[in-house]
């Protein structure tokens, strides 16, 4: 499915995204290592198991990009300039090894770009549960869509 564009989104629209994603201890490992975060929550076994969470937890800007990016096929594939910010993320409860993230979209609000006549500003919130339902991250984002008819 491609992506929608700014006509398609409406102001308290809710997508249900179909992809879910299973997220590896290497998933995890690879991603601290890579962004030099030694966070022993996220390395760590040993320490982590003595923490109230009792193992590690997945790193959290991990689980920010896995939420974003499984909207990317429903949502903006093709049908985006740019990502203009981030807001209000906050992380409810950890996301562990094992655990599967599904991701539920609402339109917060839009509006036409005041300096470019194809493209309009739309504001999401992302929200993702795990395989329980349990909620591991919200966050609104501000996205410039490229609009229908100009786009042809």
């Amino acid at each position: 499915m491609p992506g929608k564009y700014y006509e398609e989104l409406e102001v308290g629209q809710i997508i249900k995204h179909k992809t879910g994603r299973t997220v590896t201890e290497m998933d995890n490992v690879l991603f601290s290592s890579l962004t030099m975060n030694t966070q022993p929550l996220h390395l760590n076994e040993h320490f982590a198991s003595q923490t109230q969470f009792g193992q590690r937890i997945v790193n959290g800007i991990f689980t920010l990009g896995l939420v974003v990016g499984i909207t990317v096929p429903e949502l903006t594939e093709g049908t985006i300039v740019a990502n203009l910010g981030y807001e209000n993320i906050t992380h409810p409860n950890p996301l562990f090894h094992g655990d599967t993230v599904y991701v539920e979209t609402e339109v917060l609000d839009k509006r036409e770009s005041k300096s470019r006549s194809d493209r309009g500003i739309v504001r999401l919130k992302h929200t993702g549960r795990k395989q329980d339902d349990t909620v591991v991250i919200e966050v609104e984002r501000s996205v410039m869509f490229l609009k229908r008819e100009v786009a042809k």
